[in-house]
């Protein structure tokens, strides 16, 4: 799964596919597994890529 999350940079919009009520979130970063968001409705939130995969959103309207 790491290596799909290996895309994400910062400034894309990213949805936990296990906490829809987050909202949308922005990329902070992504470095060594570790990917850093800040979503809408829980703020800041650090995401262990090894163990959930991100879902990019490409049209966020």
């Amino acid at each position: 799964m790491s290596d799909l999350n290996a895309i994400l940079e910062p400034g894309m919009l990213v949805r936990h596919p296990d906490q829809p009520d987050w909202g949308l979130g922005q990329v902070q970063s992504n470095s060594g597994g570790k990917i850093t968001v800040n979503f809408r409705e829980a703020g800041k939130v650090v995401i262990d890529g090894s163990r959930v995969f991100l879902l990019p959103v490409f049209d966020a309207s």
